[in-house]
């Protein structure tokens, strides 16, 4: 029993490990700056060795970036798993509604969302950090209009359409997340409120169905 037990203890071990480092790394981050913060100081504030560090990340920016990595794969997941019947904008605005409670509780469970929101203020503030956002982003943003256009049945490099739809999504949910950053509810119910609003102000031509009848 011991001896299968401890596999599984191991791994929790190590999870609590780097939960404890992300939360130090952003506390620090957020607090001193991004720049001003040592990978010492992040492995300090846990009490493990810098080498413990490079174990869980392979830099400053992986640990900066590591909850919004979490909430886009999220995102990229739920949307795939939307039923095929739903239009492709109607698809991303049910995964993004429909999928803050599920992301919240993920995100809570490693770092307050406080902190997480805190976080997201300091990538804005940093030069380095917002244009690694930036790229990010499009990565991400791409992966999706891959996703949408294998789901629709579509060549995503001779149709526009799921590269135009995920951009003008995309920008949407910037904005979003921008106003809610800066605002004081930070409550699942407070971004899906917003983010519904600012959808419905999305003009109509990209929401029908593309497919011909």
């Amino acid at each position: 029993m011991d001896a299968a037990t401890r596999p599984g203890l191991r791994e929790r071990k190590k999870r609590r490990t780097r939960d404890a480092l992300l939360r130090a790394a952003l506390e620090l981050f957020t607090t001193r700056g991004y720049e001003q913060t040592t990978v010492d100081e992040i492995a300090a504030a846990v009490d493990v060795s810098q080498r413990t560090f490079f174990r869980y990340f392979a830099g400053k920016e992986e640990a900066a970036f590591a909850v919004q990595e979490m909430a886009e794969a999220h995102f990229v997941a739920l949307v795939g798993a939307r039923p095929p019947h739903e239009a492709p904008m109607e698809a991303m605005r049910k995964a993004v509604l429909d999928g803050w409670d599920t992301l919240s509780e993920a995100i809570a469970a490693v770092v307050p969302v406080e902190l997480y929101v805190r976080m997201y203020r300091t990538i804005e503030s940093t030069p380095a950090l917002l244009a690694a956002h930036l790229r990010r982003s499009a990565e991400t943003e791409e992966k999706i209009a891959r996703v949408l256009a294998e789901r629709e049945g579509l060549d995503v490099d001779a149709d526009p359409r799921p590269r135009l739809a995920v951009a003008v999504f995309g920008g949407v949910i910037r904005v979003t997340e921008r106003q809610w950053s800066t605002g004081e509810d930070f409550s699942p119910e407070a971004i899906r409120e917003l983010t519904a609003t600012y959808l419905d102000q999305v003009g109509p031509a990209l929401t029908g169905h593309w497919r011909a009848p």
